[in-house]
């Protein structure tokens, strides 16, 4: 037992804990939030259609639909797609479990694929394997920021006649191939939580080039009825009719004039967030038990999460006594995630557990999450490395 180390009484290396991830908010969002909040409309007014719009012409595609949140998108998509009881979805094991549970929320069954090792996105050589009669889609991962490998994944759909939807929540700002993400899939789904690139408070958005897919989803967003409070106002008319079983899943005017102050500025945050990666990388080419996850090179990682793989062959505990020893020095490291496959939910209802997608099972093991957002300073970087440091040489074998 080492005696320096905070979790043994030791001195930490920060005093205030520094959190994996954390909004950046300035005067000029306030300022657009509470302009809204003076103007008659505080939801479904004007603000929703220019959000979507600058949204969509942000990443390169024709529409954009706002909802309430990351998971609202998805759910949004699998209705979109006609997702229902019966269908088979392709799924991600390595993931937050609402990239499954949308599919069943439509009462679809997700079908879980295994990761590639060395990125952790979903294996393009595994997922024909797992393709049926009643797959009707492929449900795409950018995780932790890196877009997956689209070429050979459309390939696959294509030849299959089945929907591509990219979970794209950790991907905003990168490219695959020069092509932005929320234009690399038929429907693109993306969080606005404070966690995220850039945030609305909660909220989400889904892009399409497919005008028939984005008008179902905004109906699907306001009950399933056809016209909102904002339409039927302009029209003078009160008359309205629910076409389909929808959700309240409609977002606020003055969460769109946050979002779209804040998307302003996600050049500069990418950037800032490519800028910190680097740092990490280059400290922990010299520490052998630390591995960051691979990058390819025809991808612009956005960099959401900075996820490290421990080699726990070399190192004397595992990977829960790890996480509390960098707690512990004041570094607010995370897990992400759990394989969904391995949630109780998922094991009780569809039959899953341990052996599934031993890939992600074994990774789960060893990752750790480290503190990622562009308001870090160069000072809280070296603060991380120093804790990695110190905590991998007291636990080394």
């Amino acid at each position: 037992m080492s005696t320096n180390l905070a979790i043994y009484g030791g001195s930490p290396v920060r005093q205030s804990l520094l959190p994996y991830a954390q909004q950046w908010l300035i005067d000029d969002d306030i300022t657009a939030v509470t302009d809204v909040l003076r103007s008659d409309w505080l939801t479904t007014g004007p603000k929703v259609d220019l959000f979507e719009g600058f949204f969509a012409e942000f990443v390169g595609a024709e529409e954009a639909v706002a909802v309430s949140s990351g998971t609202a998108a998805l759910h949004a998509a699998m209705f979109a797609q006609g997702i229902c009881p019966g269908d088979e979805v392709v799924v991600p094991a390595m993931t937050f479990a609402a990239s499954a549970n949308c599919v069943v929320y439509q009462g679809g069954t997700p079908v879980f694929v295994d990761v590639a090792p060395g990125t952790l996105l979903i294996d393009p050589s595994a997922v024909e394997a797992k393709i049926t009669p009643r797959t009707r889609a492929i449900i795409t991962v950018d995780y932790a920021g890196q877009p997956c490998d689209y070429d050979p994944l459309q390939e696959v759909a294509d030849r299959f006649g089945l929907a591509l939807i990219d979970d794209a929540c950790h991907a905003i700002g990168g490219s695959y191939k020069k092509h932005p993400v929320g234009c690399l899939a038929d429907l693109n789904t993306f969080s606005l939580h404070p966690a995220k690139h850039f945030t609305t408070g909660e909220g989400g958005i889904i892009t399409t080039n497919n005008s028939e897919l984005a008008q179902r989803m905004r109906v699907f967003r306001n009950h399933g009825i056809t016209t909102d409070h904002r339409q039927r106002t302009e029209q003078g008319s009160w008359f309205y009719e629910m076409v389909d079983l929808g959700y309240n899943y409609r977002i606020t005017d003055f969460q769109c004039a946050l979002g779209m102050s804040q998307l302003r500025r996600l050049p500069k945050w990418v950037e800032r967030r490519q800028e910190i990666a680097a740092i990490y990388d280059e400290a922990f080419c010299s520490l052998s038990c630390v591995s960051p996850l691979d990058v390819r090179s025809e991808v612009s990682h956005a960099y959401h999460l900075y996820v490290i793989r421990f080699d726990l062959d070399q190192l004397r505990v595992n990977r829960n006594t790890l996480f509390q020893a960098l707690r512990a020095e004041g570094i607010g490291v995370n897990v992400h995630y759990i394989p969904v496959h391995l949630h109780p939910f998922y094991r009780e209802h569809y039959g899953t557990g341990p052996g599934l997608c031993p890939v992600a099972e074994s990774a789960y093991e060893q990752i750790v999450t480290l503190p990622m957002f562009p308001r870090m300073t160069d000072e809280d970087v070296k603060d991380v490395v120093a804790a990695l440091n110190k905590v991998s040489e007291a636990f080394a074998a």
